[in-house]
């Protein structure tokens, strides 16, 4: 009778002591991408690649766990808003990505162009970049332009306008984007404060004296960080 159970214990024996195969290791999320359109403000003009706003927004972001790649950016000193435009149908940018920035316009008002053309191509810029973001505006931050009437090159504008017509200009442009961002849901990130403290402290602008300095472009991004922080987007 022994000899009958004794191969059904060592069954259950085997059955017990065995080591059961592990489950599968989840897969690792895939790191963020972030998108940046804009001009000379977000290529940095007349600063080093890694004092760019985004790429210090980047480093912010991985300073706090975030999983981010280096920022895909489609921008150039001097575009305005059409130009933005093209340049995005040549670059051929990969979406869906999970965090896309713009800021343009400065260029437009430098020019002297309309603003109700401002409008109306900023809207068209800017339901690319929520298309861009797999269609969530919460993902899109739009930076105010920053005031250069406030700079010394603002000082001695070639096209005659003094410092406070160039920032009352700034103000009605910065009107149209906020507005057109609030209406379409993006959130919008006011650095224009920022750049006018240009005016007392010379050391938030780079070499040319009209762009803004790393030290200044890492003002705008904690600005924009905390923007991100006051909403439901987790790095």
């Amino acid at each position: 009778m022994k000899a009958l159970f004794l191969p059904i214990i060592l069954l259950l024996l085997i059955f017990l002591f065995y080591p059961l195969p592990l489950p599968p290791s989840p897969l690792p999320e895939p790191p963020m991408k972030f998108l940046a359109l804009g001009d000379s403000y977000t290529i940095g003009e007349s600063v080093l690649p890694e004092e760019r706003w985004p790429v210090q927004l980047t480093a912010l972001l991985r300073a706090r766990g975030g999983q981010i790649d280096d920022p895909d950016i489609i921008a150039k000193t001097g575009w305005t808003t059409d130009e933005l435009a093209t340049a995005i149908g040549h670059a051929h940018p990969q979406p869906p990505y999970d965090l896309v920035s713009l800021l343009i316009g400065v260029n437009n008002q430098y020019r002297g162009y309309a603003l109700e053309t401002y409008r109306e191509e900023f809207v068209a810029l800017l339901e690319q970049a929520i298309a861009f973001a797999g269609g969530h505006p919460d993902r899109v931050l739009v930076l105010s332009i920053p005031d250069w009437g406030v700079t010394p090159f603002g000082a001695k504008d070639g096209r005659g306008r003094t410092p406070a017509q160039i920032s009352a200009e700034i103000a009605a442009f910065n009107a149209v984007n906020r507005a057109e961002t609030l209406r379409l849901g993006a959130h919008y990130v006011n650095i224009t404060p920022i750049s006018i403290e240009a005016q007392a402290d010379r050391t938030l602008l780079a070499e040319d004296q009209l762009h803004p300095s790393g030290k200044m472009y890492a003002l705008w991004a904690e600005e924009a960080l905390k923007t991100l922080e006051t909403t439901a987007f987790s790095p």
